[in-house]
Formats: C-alpha cells, structure tokens, sequence
C-alpha cells in the first residue's frame, strides 16, 4: 500500500464541522496513514486564531497580568469542537498544565505549541488513532536548527508499528527535553517531516484554497491555478511573497523526490497543484511559459559608483563587508563597468542610511555612493522560460507598453526566474502586464 501523509491547515480543522470534513477525506482511502494538525485557525474573517491567543496569553503573563479570561476563551474553542463532535474527552488535566506553564512564566515555545498539541490530541480520538506527540520523534540542535540526522531515524521508528497516527505540526523538542517550534506555518514542515521519514508515496497538503495561484488573486483578477510546479519554482516564488505553503516544507521531500500536492479541504473533487521534482515535469506540455508570478515592495537600491571599479581587485568584497558588519542581508548586484547596484530590503537600513553610505565611502573611496528606495521587485519564475526564445523581451516590452521603467533586472543562472526592479506605485500594473502578456484566456 502506497502511504500517504495529509497535513491540515488551521483553516481545515477551525470547528467541529471542519473536522468531519477533513475526517471524511481521510476516511476516503486506507492508504491515508498518517495525519499532521495544525492548530485551529480562524472561523470567519473577524476571529482570532488559536495560536495568537496563546501569544497573548504568554505575553501577558510575562507583564505579570491575568490571563484567566483570554485563556478561556482558548479552552472554549476546544471544548466547542468536543462536544459538537459528541466526544466523550477531556482536556482538563491539558489545560491545567499549560495554566501552570503560564503561572511559572516557562518557555514561549511550549505555550504556543499547545495549540497544535491539543487539536491533534482531538483529531486522534475523533478518528479513533493513535496520537503521536512530536516532541518524541522531531528534534531540534542546540542552536536551533532542525536535527534531521536524529529525528528521521526515530520518527520513522515510532511510526513503523503504528497503522494510523496523528502527530502534531509547528514544533519537536530540543536536547535538553525543551519545547521548540519552527516558524509560523511550520506545521507544513512537520508532514514534509513525516513524509520523509515513512517514505511516503506523496505528501498532501490541505488549506483553504484549491491549489496554488499563478498571480496574488488581490492584484491580478482570477489568476489560474497553477496545476504542476517544481520544488525550485516554489521556492523562488514563495521567497518572492507566495504564500500558499511554507517554503522550507519542500527540503524535507525534495531529497526523497516525494510530490506535493495543495487541495482544499472544503473542495476535495479539485485535483488542486502539484509539486514535483524537475524529473516528472513534461517540459513540452507546459501551458504557459511562465509558471507563476510573485512579488514583493519595500526594496532599496545602494549605488556605488567609482572609476575603473571592473579593474579594482576585492572591490566588490569591500561593500559587501560593509553590509555584513552592520548586519544587512543583500538581494540582487547588478553591476557595469564603473558602477554597481547593490538590492537591500528598505526595512533593514530605515535609520541607518547616512552611517551605511560613509562606511562605504570609507571603505572603497567610491566617487559617489547613493540609496535610492520605493522600489517592489517582481518575480516570473517557469522552467519553459529556458527554451523560450524572447521571453525577457517580452516581459519587458508588457512592463514598457504601461509607461512603466524598469529599474533592475535579473536573470538567474538556472535561467528559469527573471526578476526586475519597478517603482513600488507601479507594482500592480505591471504584476497584470506581466500575466497577461504570458496567459492568454
């Protein structure tokens, strides 16, 4: 039997008739053995995530205030999931510790992964399986980094005996026993975890929406599901602001070649996106040379300029020294013969600008250096854009036909992501110049 691992989002597991939605799905096929749950995530537009409520309660138990009435609005919403669902279960002795871990002002990490904890705790009994915490099989370095030597070994050991398991997402533990959470929207990491470790046949992960979109659906009016993209796809468009799935879920399955594939939990018939290593694309049934667009505001420009720079040896070592003292991550360096653009995010130099540009002044004894911001950069990434003859001159006569400059390009080393600089009032006209220029309804 070919295994498979489903992860549901917060969305997916909200309230009691959530879950018999995604019990329903799981029910569906004998081959869905293993379950990773996310913590319950918001019913409508105005409420409040499980997650941020223990954020706050952790916070406020920091200043030293009671936490009484935002907890128990907490174990409200699960205690409504259990009875809706006509369980006969308790949470009591749960909640009473993570009331004392509040009391006692312990580890952040530890509250706010209850919410995880809990829900899957429900998810288990309600499905009749076997609840398996991941503080026992997931595990995390002493500075932090997820420790995949020890944790694929010992998840695949827990697992192994277990015909069906729900396993919570979000956090594993660290080597001294603690509790430690990945980043938001890390349950997605968790079943790529779980994925990898049982050698799963694929990975399904299930959201609110059905698969994932070619455009931000806010900026391009019904953009296309994108049916089939790579795992280096959908890193070079989530790191750019596409937001359907955690980016680094892709790492765990990638060294497997174990596919991926969004759907959506309140529309189950949608086939939805598949992510897949380059191997299983067919390059010549690709229905659009682009794949997707995404793109993100807030950028800055630092332009340095100097004669005979091209000829100057450790140059471009000098500023980018500059930039990791001062503890500045870089984006993009286009360059010319005397000149060079280095690509930095306005939020990390807001303050700092006049320090930065005499530094390197100092530094490089440039003739003259300037930070020019209000820039959004906009990213096309596809694998038919390597065959594709004239597809940056057509990406740049859609952006020029809307009156619109571009300030930076960039084409990758793979070949298969442009990425160019606009002015940030500019951002939306030219996302829509860019998709319809490649889609044609």
């Amino acid at each position: 039997m070919n295994t498979k691992v489903l992860k549901f989002g917060g969305s997916s597991l909200a309230d009691a008739n959530q879950f018999r939605k995604v019990a329903e799905i799981i029910k569906a096929d004998p081959a869905n053995r293993y379950v990773v749950a996310s913590a319950p995530g918001k019913r409508s537009s105005d409420d409040i995530k499980v997650t941020d409520m223990l954020i706050r309660c952790f916070e406020m138990a920091g200043r030293k205030e009671n936490v009484d009435e935002v907890f128990s609005q907490v174990e409200a919403r699960y205690n409504g999931i259990i009875s809706d669902l006509g369980l006969d279960f308790s949470l009591a002795e749960d909640f009473e510790m993570i009331r004392m871990a509040l009391r006692l002002r312990t580890g952040r990490d530890y509250v706010v992964s209850r919410g995880e904890y809990l829900n899957s705790k429900i998810l288990a009994n309600y499905l009749g399986w076997t609840f398996v915490d991941a503080e026992d099989g997931v595990f995390f370095k002493e500075d932090g980094t997820f420790d995949e030597e020890r944790t694929y070994p010992q998840l695949q050991k827990l697992l192994e005996n277990v015909d069906y398991a729900v396993v919570p997402g979000f956090y594993g533990s660290m080597p001294n026993g603690t509790i430690r959470t990945f980043s938001r929207g890390g349950s997605d990491i968790s079943g790529a975890i779980v994925a990898r470790a049982v050698d799963a046949a694929i990975y399904e992960n299930w959201t609110d929406v059905s698969g994932m979109l070619m455009a931000d659906p806010r900026i391009v009016k019904n953009p296309r599901v994108i049916e089939e993209i790579t795992y280096r796809e959908l890193r070079e468009l989530a790191y750019m602001g596409a937001t359907v799935m955690h980016e680094e879920a892709v790492f765990p399955v990638e060294a497997k070649s174990i596919p991926i594939n969004i759907r959506n939990t309140n529309d189950p018939s949608a086939p939805g996106t598949m992510i897949v290593p380059p191997s299983r694309t067919k390059q010549d049934s690709l229905p659009t040379v682009i794949t997707g667009i995404a793109g993100i505001k807030g950028f800055s420009a630092i332009k340095i300029g100097k004669n005979k720079m091209n000829v100057e040896i450790g140059f471009g070592r000098k500023v980018l020294s500059v930039l990791e003292r001062m503890n500045i991550s870089f984006e993009h360096i286009p360059s010319g013969i005397d000149t060079i653009s280095v690509i930095v995010r306005t939020k990390d130099i807001e303050n700092r600008k006049e320090d930065l540009i005499a530094r390197i002044y100092r530094d490089t004894e440039a003739d003259y250096v300037d930070i020019d911001g209000g820039m959004a950069l906009i990213a096309s990434a596809g694998r038919g854009m390597i065959r594709a003859k004239g597809c940056l001159g057509r990406l740049c006569t859609a952006v020029g036909s809307q009156n619109i400059n571009i300030r930076m390009i960039n084409l990758c080393a793979e070949e298969d992501n442009i990425i160019i600089g606009v002015d940030e009032e500019n951002f939306d006209v030219a996302m829509n110049a860019i998709y319809h220029e490649f889609v044609r309804e």
